[in-house]
């Protein structure tokens, strides 16, 4: 969806699959995949979910233009992508979230209520069957490698919808590890999802504004 839409406006378009059900890969495996597969392109690099922990290590060995955090983990120096959620205050974050939504603890909400209920029914259901990928537990870990944060321009665009990362907790979690407020868009936890023509735009202005 949102490939289609930044071709339509004559980007090129690389989105690699990381070796996320290989238990022998790790970040460093995750990040040369990446940079494999960019080769010679240079613009913006786009991280989403925890694809926060990679898109920083790819910008620290490619000429990128702009790194643009989508609704992401927002890693720090020697922390490894586990302790990211007892470090961040992410359970008492969305259990509070919860309980202001309605929902008793501990109630498995599944995927589609909890990550993509912004996005079409039909597309959601497509997601699920064809795209779901198992998570292995390798990247988890090991700390983020970087000693500071990579010279890139960086911006962060957040989901105001989304169940999975609280909006309350990503504004708070971005403006403590990286220094400034996230900009917002519609969406739940996917947003290239439901909102890509929304989310095309937003990127097309950020790389217009360098």
């Amino acid at each position: 969806m949102l490939a289609a839409e930044l071709r339509d406006r004559g980007h090129e378009v690389v989105a690699p699959d990381l070796p996320c059900d290989d238990e022998s890969a790790g970040l460093t495996e995750y990040t040369d995949t990446v940079v494999e597969a960019i080769g010679e392109h240079t613009g913006l690099v786009v991280a989403h979910s925890f694809g926060g922990f990679t898109g920083p290590l790819v910008c620290d060995r490619v000429s990128a233009d702009l790194l643009v955090m989508l609704q992401a983990q927002v890693p720090v120096p020697g922390e490894s992508p586990g302790q990211w959620w007892d470090n961040t205050g992410y359970g008492p974050a969305r259990q509070d979230a919860d309980r202001r939504r309605g929902v008793a603890e501990g109630t498995d909400e599944g995927a589609l209520s909890l990550v993509l209920h912004d996005t079409p029914a039909d597309l959601a259901a497509e997601f699920m069957a064809e795209h779901q990928r198992t998570q292995a537990p390798t990247p988890f870990g090991k700390p983020w490698p970087l000693d500071t944060w990579p010279k890139v321009p960086t911006r962060f665009l957040m989901s105001s919808d989304d169940r999975f990362f609280p909006p309350e907790f990503m504004r708070r979690t971005v403006t403590e590890r990286l220094g400034f407020q996230p900009d917002e868009m519609p969406g739940d936890h996917c947003p290239m999802l439901g909102h890509p023509k929304e989310l095309a735009d937003r990127l097309e202005a950020y790389r217009t504004a360098l």
